[in-house]
């Protein structure tokens, strides 16, 4: 199994951090659309390390897909043919709110732009005409002097950010990657995630092997008791965070812990950050992300997603965790020990 990492957004240094991530043995690096662009530290990482890169993800519904083709174009040439575009819809109150853009039908919307953008990519890669005429957008005029013609290492990957049924169902119908949302459960994924895929394929004539599954997870690792309890107190303050979200109520669903959303919601908006960390207990750090030594977090990565994954992307949230450990993670996880 493969494994990803995180690198950190910041493009200050975003080159030196993508080495040092490289030499843990990390087999990709992807970036995170937070406080910072989420494509400049992937420029800077292509010329340095010789490693996967990705967006985990872009926020495409206040971006045109030509601006997101552009992108995803440029750093497959610059990475040597080794990046894939991730593309995410967010929430309603950050794509209006945030970002000052259109918020409707978020499945519909992406399901459009991923075609979009992977018709613009045909056309420049085949050199035929543009014709995308969608609900939401239309791509019909190309000329010359924007056209940048087939790309030496191929087309990127597009893939998709999903948690709900019905956007995993768009990703499995139309995306060459999910990237499972790292919010999730043993038990989400084997009866919400999956019927959804398998829908998804079915609808489009697809087979299994047309779509490529990217777990995430939040790992909180660490080999002291200091460490393990710093780990603990970031990976849970994220938890509390997207527990907090509506979107995110169906995992708490299915493993009966429903009730906790609204009281992280009511919590999260009066900023008591604190309290919210202490709503998520050890069976639910457990359940939703993976605790322990760098051994024992692989263990439990392999148990949930060896059957079938090929590549994991980790996250360490909130806390700092020695380079050490990481290599170790990542030899656990690739050794199966």
């Amino acid at each position: 199994m493969k494994v990803d990492l995180q690198l950190d957004g910041r493009p200050d240094n975003a080159a030196s951090r993508a080495a040092e991530l490289a030499a843990c043995g990390a087999d990709g690096l992807f970036t995170f659309e937070g406080p910072h662009d989420v494509f400049l530290p992937l420029t800077l990482a292509a010329g340095t390390v010789p490693v996967d890169l990705m967006t985990n993800v872009a926020i495409a519904l206040p971006r045109s897909p030509l601006h997101l083709a552009h992108a995803a174009y440029d750093l497959q040439l610059l990475s040597h043919g080794r990046f894939r575009l991730g593309l995410g819809s967010q929430i309603r109150p950050h794509i209006e709110k945030r970002y000052g853009a259109t918020w409707s039908r978020p499945a519909a919307r992406m399901r459009e732009t991923v075609l979009a953008v992977k018709a613009i990519l045909t056309a420049w890669q085949h050199r035929t005409p543009l014709r995308f005429d969608g609900e939401f957008t239309r791509h019909t005029l190309m000329a010359p002097t924007f056209d940048p013609g087939p790309n030496p290492y191929g087309m990127p990957e597009v893939c998709l950010g999903a948690l709900g049924p019905i956007m995993t169902r768009v990703a499995a119908e139309v995306a060459d990657g999910l990237l499972i949302m790292p919010f999730n459960s043993a038990r989400h994924l084997a009866e919400r995630t999956w019927p959804a895929i398998e829908d998804g394929l079915d609808r489009a004539g697809r087979q299994r092997a047309d779509l490529a599954v990217y777990p995430q997870v939040i790992v909180a690792m660490g080999r002291t008791a200091a460490e393990l309890d710093a780990a603990s107190v970031g990976a849970r303050r994220l938890l509390a965070f997207y527990g907090s979200t509506p979107a995110y109520r169906p995992v708490l669903e299915v493993e009966g812990w429903s009730d906790l959303q609204p009281e992280l919601n009511a919590l999260s908006k009066r900023g008591a950050i604190a309290a919210m960390t202490d709503l998520v207990d050890d069976r639910m750090l457990g359940t939703l992300a993976v605790h322990g030594t760098p051994e024992q977090c692989a263990a439990a990565i392999r148990a949930r997603f060896g059957g079938f994954a090929d590549r994991i992307c980790c996250y360490f949230p909130g806390y700092a965790v020695a380079d050490a450990h990481i290599r170790d993670l990542i030899a656990a996880v690739r050794n199966g020990s």
